[in-house]
């Protein structure tokens, strides 16, 4: 008599997924960093993209503060779509989307990594590749430093000719140019990137001090912020 055959367990089950947190993002190109990072950090985090490159461009000619009205919009909708958090991406008009009152949490991406560089020490330099960004996330690290009670020496640079490789598609041009600018600082216990399209060039720098990008940080931190809707 053939023994029947054993039986074929059942698959283990997915783990539950959680969010969705939607990511409010001024360039495509942030699409796959962001789902490659919840890949590797976050699986059971569910992302929704949204993309408007207007908002970068209208805030760059006309300040941040210009584009309030449709950053609302854009949040609203995106609560209403089911929502639990919401993440900027966009330095020059993070400070705006997050004291947008939308119902949920809104972040801005580049916080964590603000918080961490007045951590590292009180001189931090601020680089970036576009000049609107300057302002807010220097005003975030010395808010940042305020918060935790520490001294702060905070300087800004831009790093020439580096959005205009980016906007061209050349992003690992625009990713060693601002590597090369890491690596020129001197007198600094810490170096931010500004903005999310700079992450490429932390792997290239070679300076001995702290370099930090925001796209991990702000995600995990989006990541906490929904399960802590969920559990709630």
């Amino acid at each position: 008599m053939v023994p029947a055959p054993a039986p074929v367990p059942d698959p283990a089950p997915l783990p539950p997924r959680f969010g969705p947190v939607a990511l409010l993002h001024t360039s495509s190109a942030h699409v796959p960093v962001f789902d490659a990072l919840r890949d590797a950090d976050h699986p059971d985090l569910e992302l929704r993209h949204l993309v408007d490159e207007g908002l970068l461009a209208r805030a760059r000619r006309e300040g941040p503060d210009a584009v309030a009205g449709e950053v609302r919009t854009l949040l609203a909708s995106a609560v209403a779509d089911g929502a639990r958090v919401v993440l900027c991406t966009c330095s020059t008009i993070g400070a705006v989307a997050e004291r947008t009152d939308a119902g949920v949490p809104v972040l801005r991406v580049d916080r964590p990594m603000a918080a961490a560089a007045v951590a590292a020490g009180p001189r931090v330099v601020v680089l970036a590749t576009v000049a609107s960004t300057l302002g807010p996330t220097l005003a975030l690290v010395e808010e940042e430093a305020r918060r935790a009670g520490l001294p702060v020496e905070a300087r800004t640079a831009l790093v020439d000719g580096a959005w205009a490789l980016f906007e061209a598609g050349d992003t690992d041009g625009c990713a060693r140019a601002v590597a090369d600018a890491a690596d020129a600082v001197v007198d600094a216990d810490a170096i931010v990137l500004a903005q999310a399209s700079m992450t490429a060039a932390e792997r290239l720098t070679t300076t001995p001090v702290p370099v930090l990008s925001s796209p991990r940080p702000g995600l995990a931190a989006a990541a906490d912020a929904a399960r802590g809707v969920r559990a709630g």
